[in-house]
């Protein structure tokens, strides 16, 4: 009997998951068409391709190998200090052992491939928001708030979510929520990448944040939007000063020197809301491929109160969190169907550290 196939998924109750042979297909050219869009659009405008700042790491480019490395560092020395009992004999062949049976080429290319085209999605989203404003000058925020008070009676999302949770312990809690959001981008695709030894899990899961981001630029040319706290500064004046606030303020002013100044980017744009795209797509893929349910309520609950957040703090009006919704969900069954899954309501769902049962004959 041959060595498992780390490109089989297994398959059970509720399943039908083959992954193709080149799983990578639809990734690689949705992050050529996003990066071809991005350097018509700069090249027209007269604005050079930027790889906008990072988070807490510097720029995406040092960021995202970073994080790489340090994920497989952590899958690594543990696992081997642990198995070798601190001997160095010892540690040194469970971690070849590690290597051999884990990082195997099918892994590299599903971290390689996934990570750079999840790079290039990335800064050519970021490049093409930063766009928006040079292309289309009009906006649909007065639409989108009557829509708003329409379907609540007259008041505005974020200070009606104001009255009913406060303006003070509620506003650094969902917060902190919402800012943690911009690290988890990368450490998320890492982890699925990196600790999925389903593999195909790990490439169902970049592929559908590419598809994901990528959706979430057309929406903005769709339908250009600032967000109602940019908009209606008013409406989330009366917070306790969080470091959301903050974030906004920043934007602001960014946007005004890309616009008038001599700033190089600007992050501005309402619709679709790609926070709840995002962690929405984070929980449908916990809920597909992680067995535990702690975790999987987890990131149920990280979805609730980023919604909540978006709409609190004036980031986003109801109908953006409603098409971030449906990106998500797009994006979680496209993906799935370009990478060999097929799930029924019985899905099955093995844990990222669960190993792949599929033998080849």
């Amino acid at each position: 009997m041959s060595q498992p196939s780390p490109l089989i998924d297994d398959a059970g109750p509720g399943s039908d998951a083959r992954t193709p042979r080149r799983p990578y297909v639809f990734l690689v050219v949705n992050a050529a068409v996003i990066l071809a869009a991005a350097f018509v659009a700069s090249q027209a405008l007269g604005r050079p391709i930027a790889d906008p700042e990072g988070s807490f790491l510097g720029p995406s480019w040092v960021r995202l190998p970073v994080l790489c490395a340090l994920a497989i560092v952590l899958d690594l020395l543990p696992r081997a200090l642990w198995q070798g009992r601190l001997n160095p004999s010892r540690s040194l062949a469970a971690a070849r052992e590690r290597i051999s049976t884990h990082w195997t080429r099918d892994r590299l290319l599903l971290v390689v491939v996934g990570i750079s085209c999840f790079y290039v999605i990335y800064v050519s989203y970021r490049n093409l928001k930063s766009l928006l404003p040079l292309i289309r000058e009009v906006k649909y925020d007065r639409e989108l708030r009557v829509l708003d008070r329409l379907l609540l009676f007259g008041h505005d999302p974020a200070t009606l979510t104001q009255d009913l949770l406060g303006t003070s312990l509620t506003a650094h809690v969902l917060s902190t929520v919402y800012l943690t959001y911009i690290p988890l981008v990368a450490i998320l695709v890492t982890a699925w990448l990196v600790w999925s030894r389903n593999i195909g899990y790990g490439w169902w899961f970049v592929t559908a944040q590419g598809i994901a981001w990528t959706l979430g630029t057309v929406s903005y040319y769709l339908l250009p939007t600032l967000g109602p706290g940019i908009m209606y500064p008013w409406l989330a004046s009366g917070l306790d000063p969080n470091g959301t606030s903050a974030l906004m303020d920043s934007l602001v002013y960014s946007r005004q020197g890309f616009l008038w100044g001599g700033g190089d980017y600007q992050g501005v744009a309402g619709f679709a809301s790609l926070h709840t795209a995002i962690a929405l797509l984070w929980a449908l893929m916990a809920q597909a491929t992680i067995a535990n349910r702690l975790v999987r309520a987890v990131f149920w609950v990280n979805f609730a109160l980023t919604v909540v957040a978006t709409l609190y703090f004036g980031w986003h009006y109801i109908a953006d969190d409603v098409a971030g919704a449906a990106i998500a969900l797009i994006a979680f069954r496209v993906g799935g169907r370009v990478t060999g899954h097929r799930l029924s309501p019985a899905s099955h769902r093995s844990d990222l550290g669960a190993d792949v049962h599929a033998e080849d004959s």
